[in-house]
Formats: C-alpha cells, structure tokens, sequence
C-alpha cells in the first residue's frame, strides 16, 4: 500500500465507499449495463487526480502517475446490492483480495467531484507489475478519457 491509503476490511461498513469508474463501467459502457444498471443510488462525473490512463486490449488500466488526472463517473451502490455488487466488480476486474497475481487493485482515493469537492472511493488501479509495462512502452489516452479519440474516418471517436 502506498502512503495515505486505506483497505477496510470487506465486511467492514467504513468500506461501503462509492466506486470510481472510468473505462467499460462508465454509463454507456458495456458493462455498465450488466452490472450497475438499476444497482446505483448515483452516479455522477468525477476526476481522479494523480493517475494517467494507459489503452488496454479493449478496456483502459489507471496508472498513479503525479501531474496526470482520469476522467470518469463516481457510482455509488444502493446498500441493499453493495456486496454482490462490489464482488461482480473484483471479479470482473480479476482482483482477489490479497492475491498478488493480479491485473487490477483495489484502492481508496479522493477523487473529485464536478464542483471540486473531494470524496473518498474505491478505484481499480493497474497491479503494479502491469503497470510497470504501460509506463515503460504502454500507450497514454491523451487527456485520460475513456474511450480515447481516433483521428480515423474522418475524425469520428472509436469505442
């Protein structure tokens, strides 16, 4: 764990944080739909500071990289699906609790919101071996938005 950050336990309910999302689980994303459609009590725009977004095979891995900032949704759970929900997440994201195989972790940030207020969330960072080959030879998603704009067709936005 790097300095400042924090992992309740999973049972804990100072764990129950919102959820930075800022790539496929985006609203509109394909698995927005899947696994957070009706399952919200929120969800609203928000950036994390401190972290550059890296292309991935069809999905993006946040890196903390200082002077970067990812843009992206704070969801926040309704309580009754907050469990189920918050392991449908891991799962999809291959992060075990603890594992250190793992593509993903799980990590308490302040993330901001529109109006510049910071808020504590759960956000799925790149597991640092991963990472260590995005900063190496890894392609950046100019301006941290998922999806990334292509000059292609005339201009139009792929994803």
């Amino acid at each position: 764990m790097s300095p400042g950050e924090t992992r309740p336990a999973p049972g804990d309910r100072r764990a129950r944080l919102p959820v930075f999302v800022y790539g496929t689980l985006r609203p509109g994303g394909r698995h927005h739909t899947r696994l957070l459609r009706g399952r919200t009590d929120h969800e609203e725009p928000a950036r994390l500071p401190g972290a550059t977004l890296y292309e991935g095979p069809g999905f993006p891995y946040a890196v903390e990289e200082p002077g970067g900032e990812v843009h992206g949704h704070l969801i926040a759970p309704r309580a009754a699906d907050y469990g189920e929900l918050l392991a449908g997440l891991d799962a999809l994201e291959g992060y075990t609790p603890g594992e250190p195989a793992t593509f993903y972790e799980r990590c308490a940030r302040d993330v901001l919101r529109a109006d510049g207020r910071a808020v504590r969330a759960w956000v799925y960072f790149a597991a640092e071996p991963v990472a260590r080959g995005l900063r190496a030879t890894g392609t950046r998603v100019p301006g941290g938005r998922w999806p990334p704009e292509r000059a292609e067709r005339g201009g139009s936005a792929r994803g």
